[in-house]
């Protein structure tokens, strides 16, 4: 499956460099590119593409206010922020915006394509400069879904997936998949942590 993705950046360097290299992996169509947010609000409903990086810092309208307005113009859109920055401030607005992910530019190419399969798939990704960071001045109802936060509530008591999908009526691979998206948009490692954040966060 092909999954064809847009670059929005304001350095025509970094931008035409990112849709060359990210041209040549394979199962990955670039749509286009625009060179500021407000460019990507008038062009990006037109392609249609399944996944946007997003730079954040950028003149006329900056990656934040784009993802919220391409959020809203097409919501099955899936968002990444690629930038420089790692400041706290960027990375929770975006979310709150509706961004799937916030990744750093130093990535090599390869994952970078790989991140663009994943938020294509539904998959949260944040570089691990930001993750800690991010759990910590979110709280998880603006981090999780409705349902993977009942999802995590459940792992909290000590259920086990079989359980869980009892519960929920979920198929236990369903369940697997909402725990995996709960560990990565957390940035936690286990169902122990899990249920560590779940306790200190009062979701019992």
């Amino acid at each position: 499956m092909t999954v064809t993705v847009f670059v929005v950046d304001d350095q025509d360097l970094v931008r035409e460099g990112i849709t060359a290299l990210l041209g040549l992996q394979p199962g990955i169509e670039v749509a286009g590119s625009a060179r500021d947010g407000a460019e990507a609000v008038a062009v990006v409903p037109g392609c249609r593409p399944d996944v946007v990086l997003m730079d954040v810092r950028m003149p006329e309208m900056d990656g934040v206010a784009a993802t919220a307005a391409l959020r809203r113009l097409l919501p099955t859109c899936k968002i990444v922020m690629l930038t420089t920055f790692d400041d706290d401030e960027y990375v929770t607005r975006a979310l709150k915006a509706g961004a799937i992910g916030y990744l750093l530019k130093n990535l090599p190419v390869a994952e970078l394509a790989q991140a663009v399969r994943l938020a294509h798939a539904g998959v949260a990704q944040f570089d691990s400069a930001v993750v800690g960071r991010l759990a910590a001045a979110l709280p998880a109802a603006d981090v999780l879904t409705p349902r993977e936060t009942e999802v995590l509530r459940l792992i909290s008591v000590g259920a086990s997936n079989k359980e869980i999908a009892s519960r929920l009526y979920l198929s236990e691979g369903t369940v697997k998949n909402h725990i995996s998206r709960i560990l990565s948009r957390l940035g936690l490692r286990d169902r122990t942590q899990a249920a560590l954040y779940a306790k200190d966060n009062d979701l019992l």
